[in-house]
């Protein structure tokens, strides 16, 4: 059974051991969020503005560059926290056995779980703020406004982080990761309007792009980037909120069957 009364703050040491350890290999991995955007938006803008006229998002006109680039900080989030809690976590808990090193501790595994995850958070909150620094840099961000990216990232990490823990719960092997990979991330990230709009979809797709957590990730990064939106903010806040709840519970429930034999 998962017990809340093991949380406590000592799952910071294990958020503060990840930090030391990353901090060794920042700068490469900090270039990804550094250049990836800059290369969707020469490639999209280059390779789209003769094809694409523009579109309507929110009652407003948009390019397509400037529809595109916020949902490129979604995908970013989703994809850092993501593979953070689902590749990363499972080499230190299989490979490394870092975790099991960590629960002959003080720490409760409910600790160690919630620390990989806001961790993960912490990764994608990192990464998004760089790329939201970038593509101000080429006029796609609103100012002050587009600083509201970062507690927006850290929810969405969290979100993502969650459902990836989950996933390492109850995927035998580091291989089978393809198929949350395939069946769950792969759908979202071209379903969930980062590169089209949802209200071109058939009327039974976009009620199924509701319900995918990076469709009201982007929504958000939209707003906070343009100032525009389709779906209510507040709808979009509390899908994750309650999103992150349900699978944090899960993702607990999944690890302790796990781990705890």
């Amino acid at each position: 059974m998962i017990d809340l009364n093991n949380i406590s703050w000592r799952f910071v040491s294990v958020w503060r051991r990840n930090l030391i350890v990353y901090r060794k290999i920042w700068k490469v991995n900090f270039m990804v969020p550094l250049l990836e955007p800059a290369f969707y938006i020469l490639a999209f803008g280059l390779g789209f503005q003769g094809l694409v006229e523009g579109l309507t998002y929110g009652g407003q006109p948009l390019t397509y560059t400037r529809f595109m680039a916020p949902a490129l900080i979604g995908i970013s989030i989703m994809y850092n926290a993501f593979f953070e809690t689902t590749y990363n976590s499972f080499v230190r808990m299989y490979y490394q056995k870092t975790f099991d090193g960590m629960m002959t501790t003080p720490l409760s595994l409910e600790e160690i779980i919630l620390a990989e995850i806001v961790w993960s958070a912490t990764k994608a909150t990192a990464a998004a703020l760089i790329m939201t620094l970038v593509l101000g840099l080429f006029g796609f961000v609103v100012f002050p406004q587009g600083l509201l990216i970062v507690p927006l990232a850290f929810l969405g990490g969290l979100a993502f982080g969650t459902v990836g823990m989950f996933f390492t719960g109850i995927t035998p092997s580091i291989d089978m990761f393809n198929l949350p990979i395939f069946l769950f991330i792969t759908p979202m990230f071209l379903f969930s309007g980062t590169f089209f709009p949802v209200t071109q979809l058939p009327a039974w797709a976009q009620s199924v792009a509701l319900v995918f957590p990076l469709y009201h990730l982007v929504e958000l990064t939209r707003y906070c980037c343009l100032g525009l939106v389709e779906t209510n903010p507040l709808i979009s806040i509390a899908f994750l909120l309650v999103f992150a709840l349900c699978f944090l519970f899960l993702g607990l429930i999944a690890m302790r069957r796990r781990l705890i034999k």
